[in-house]
């Protein structure tokens, strides 16, 4: 299973996936060429590096990608959502975003164990 701070990793090229070397070389290649193609298809980002670009996707798209993740996660006993907003004194908004907007960061960028 993959978590949300995964996703984030394999975008930006981070990932520490021991698995299956193949599959992973064939997922970057894959990668590197929808960012070549982002960073052809808009001349302001044309001087950027392959991993400023990824960088630049991910920032820009992480909502999107938390909402695609949870919003359809089942209510009532499921713990995946907990009280974190407010200090940690409300729970997420509608399971997506504290009541601000924000998503919630305890499941971004954790650590992964080697």
């Amino acid at each position: 299973a993959r978590s949300f701070a995964d996703i984030g990793d394999i975008i930006r090229g981070k990932d520490h996936y021991l698995g299956n070397n193949q599959e992973k070389e064939k997922l970057q290649e894959n990668l590197r060429q929808i960012f070549q193609n982002i960073k052809g298809n808009n001349p302001k980002l044309s001087t950027l590096e392959d991993d400023q670009i990824r960088e630049y996707w991910w920032e820009l798209n992480r909502l999107d990608a938390w909402k695609a993740i949870t919003c359809d996660a089942p209510k009532g006993g499921v713990h995946y959502f907990r009280k974190t907003c407010s200090g940690g004194k409300n729970p997420t908004h509608k399971k997506c975003t504290c009541a601000n907007g924000d998503v919630p960061t305890y499941l971004d960028y954790v650590p992964q164990y080697l």
